[in-house]
């Protein structure tokens, strides 16, 4: 692996995680042209950041956490998102080169946005989980065209299975349990890791959720059925180790 061949996407990843951390924060806003062309300005006076204020990371530390202007907290999630970003290209550039490792950064840099919306709103919206159906096919059929019905099947399997499981708690509880973005994403996830990888995604899911609402119990939270759980998040994780490794082996 040439030096010029991983370098490009880890000095590039702060910057697209500081733009995908913007782009989580306007999700719910009804301005979807705004959502990616607005200029970013402070949550809590709205005045409008220069240039000096949008270094990833650096300004962040720089101004302690703190607007230049009104002095109010920023939080942690913009540079924790930047810093992900750069943990997702880094991780990608161990495992892979050239065309492979823009598209395992493209692929994991989407998962981050999806995670971090899921945790912050609940929320998988479809201008992330639908392009990475289609993207998660053309990759199959750019790089393994014979793997590719396996990974259409993977995209039909995903969706019709979180769909028939909203059935049967419906019919149990009386009620709807799992969204449809998360029929959508895992229709993504069958797209990208294929039919056959598409039962580890599973676990890996239930288990980061699992382990979500136990966390919740020892700080206090009563465990419920009814508890919510961003578990699109951790499907998300699913996908991004099951792309990275495979799926785990059958004894």
């Amino acid at each position: 692996m040439t030096f010029n061949s991983w370098i490009y996407p880890i000095v590039f990843a702060p910057f697209v995680g500081s733009f995908l951390g913007v782009i989580v924060t306007r999700t719910e806003s009804s301005d979807h042209l705004g959502m990616v062309l607005g200029r970013s300005a402070c949550m809590s006076c709205g005045v409008q950041l220069a240039p000096r204020d949008l270094v990833p990371v650096v300004s962040w530390l720089l101004l302690r956490g703190r607007c230049r202007s009104c002095g109010k907290r920023i939080g942690l999630f913009l540079p924790m998102i930047e810093l992900s970003a750069v943990l997702i290209a880094v991780w990608s550039a161990v495992l892979f080169s050239s065309a492979l490792l823009w598209v395992s950064c493209l692929l994991g840099w989407t998962l981050l946005a999806l995670a971090a919306t899921d945790f912050k709103y609940y929320l998988l919206p479809d201008f992330f989980t639908l392009p990475l159906i289609p993207a998660g096919l053309f990759v199959a059929w750019l790089f393994d065209r014979e793997s590719l019905p396996a990974h259409g099947l993977g995209a039909l399997a995903g969706y019709a299975f979180v769909i028939a499981l909203r059935w049967v708690y419906s019919r149990l509880r009386g009620k709807e349990g799992m969204g449809l973005g998360d029929a959508k994403l895992l229709s993504a996830a069958g797209a990208w890791v294929s039919w056959a990888g598409l039962p580890t995604v599973i676990l890996l899911g239930a288990l980061g959720g699992l382990c979500f609402a136990l966390y919740g119990g020892l700080r206090g939270t009563t465990l419920s059925l009814t508890n919510r759980v961003p578990f699109g998040a951790f499907l998300c994780l699913g996908v991004w180790l099951v792309w990275l490794y495979g799926p785990l082996a059958a004894e």
